[in-house]
């Protein structure tokens, strides 16, 4: 599989430590802006009746949009991980959301090499302001793995309004909603950044994660009144009030990260610097909202009236799950002079494919010695005609809430998830003939179903196989 491949990357040019000077005039600068359970159908550009999205649609209209991008696991620290480290969570020890209280000491493995690191020694510039998320130990700092700037919270949520926040190395409450906050700090980091080397910030904000209010009187305003349309409001048992009240509050959520990713582009426009800028938009994972009759992502709980029983691993509420609206991620990317404005690719890409990608973007060569899964995107994106495996692994162990041990692969047409933990959990669908993933074929007699499963079950041991995933010892003594 294409994930699962060391990749070389093709440089623009090639840097190391005493030419990144020479090149930094031709390097473009990233600006990385990333959003906390960002459902893809959250966008005016997906089609959505309620979304309030001008601004990322504007990206849309003027970049690539990427409608198969996906996540390797939907819960934040992993996926944050693999976008980092261009790794599975599983081969770094993290593969479910890091707890700050049960789990004080884990966090991102200290000898871990990232593509921010790359960046900064090939000349970059580099900032995080908002969520980290992948340790709170200073060992495990965000200036450990390649930022020169952190602004923002280690831990794995703040306050929508008010938050306390680290800046300058040290912790304060800042007042304010926290999506504005966030926003302008991006705004001082780009004001501030040295004119002689190109910049690469990542913007992470906390925001569509509930909370989601309080929001700006502006941004609540289109969704006050609002009686939202639903997915499936004839889903079973479905509660179709609180689900059209989440749907209004997440929505103003995301239609305030909007109106600060405009203030970010306006400043680049201002600056003239909207041209030698990357601007890419992506998330963590994707959302639910009644889909399925679950809200949440990967970790997801049911959103009834009457719940399905509790299981050993699986307490009342919860539904653990590798549905598209989990792993599916929203991804826009505008790059002035390469990427044709208003186009729409379709090909199957990853949070591993970060990496490699970055590096390309960047002219800057990835080390003979480090490891990465995924493949470049950019000769996609420049438009060339080249064979692409739109197949997927992922992986999701849920500790927390609930206790599973997920495995899922993914092609255009069929997905088969195997819950190597929970009997009785295994999952088959026919993307192509249900895109929502309503029919699980898991137990269907027909020769051509057992075929696919066969097929797909082999694949989902032989990708574990390649990264030493420790579910495997339990899958052998079995």
């Amino acid at each position: 599989m294409k994930t699962l491949l060391v990749c070389s990357v093709i440089p623009f040019a090639l840097l190391n430590g005493t030419t990144a000077q020479a090149a930094e005039k031709s390097q473009p600068n990233i600006l990385f802006l990333f959003t906390d359970d960002q459902a893809p159908w959250a966008l005016e550009a997906s089609g959505h009746p309620h979304a309030v999205t001008p601004h990322l649609d504007t990206l849309v209209k003027e970049g690539a949009y990427l409608t198969n991008a996906f996540t390797v696991t939907p819960v934040c620290s992993p996926s944050r991980a693999s976008l980092i480290s261009g790794r599975y969570g599983s081969e770094l020890g993290i593969t479910d959301w890091i707890h700050p209280q049960r789990e004080p000491e884990l966090g991102l493995p200290t000898d871990t090499t990232t593509w921010v690191q790359l960046l900064q020694k090939a000349g970059y510039h580099t900032g995080l302001v908002g969520k980290w998320h992948l340790g709170t130990p200073d060992n495990m700092h965000p200036t450990k793995f390649g930022y020169d700037y952190f602004m923002g919270f280690r831990t794995g949520g703040a306050p929508t309004k008010d938050p306390t926040l680290e800046k300058n190395g040290k912790n304060q409450k800042i007042e304010g909603l926290t999506t504005d906050i966030l926003t302008d700090h991006a705004l001082e980091f780009l004001k501030n950044a040295p004119a002689d080397k190109p910049f690469c910030l990542s913007l992470h904000y906390r925001a569509p994660h509930t909370r989601w209010l309080p929001v700006a009187d502006e941004d609540w305003a289109p969704f006050a009144d609002l009686d939202p349309t639903i997915p499936n409001p004839d889903y079973p048992n479905l509660d179709v009030p609180r689900v059209k009240n989440m749907t209004r509050e997440y929505l103003a959520s995301v239609a305030g990260v909007d109106r600060n990713i405009g203030r970010i582009l306006q400043l680049l426009k201002d600056k003239k610097l909207d041209e030698s800028t990357i601007v890419i938009f992506s998330s963590d994972h994707g959302y639910n909202m009644g889909h399925n009759g679950i809200w949440h992502k990967g970790n997801g709980h049911w959103v009834l009236t009457k719940n399905p029983p509790a299981t050993k691993n699986i307490p009342n509420g919860q539904r653990p799950n590798m549905y598209d609206n989990s792993i599916r991620i929203p991804t826009i990317i505008r790059w002035p002079g390469i990427v044709k404005p208003g186009v729409r690719i379709e090909q199957t890409v990853s949070n591993l494919d970060w990496f490699p990608t970055l590096l390309e973007m960047a002219g800057v060569e990835l080390p003979s010695d480090v490891k990465v899964h995924g493949t470049s995107i950019v000769p996609i994106l420049s438009g060339k005609d080249i064979r692409w495996d739109n197949d997927f692994y992922a992986e999701y162990s849920t500790k927390h809430q609930s206790h599973t041990h997920m495995r899922m692969i993914r092609t255009p047409e069929w997905k088969l998830i195997r819950d190597f933990l929970n009997e009785g959990r295994d999952e088959l669908y026919h993307l192509t003939d249900d895109p929502a993933e309503a029919n699980n074929l898991i137990d269907s007699d027909t020769p051509e179903v057992k075929a696919v499963i066969k097929e797909l079950d082999a694949r989902i041991l032989d990708n574990m196989k390649s990264i030493n995933d420790p579910v495997l010892a339990s899958v052998s003594s079995k």
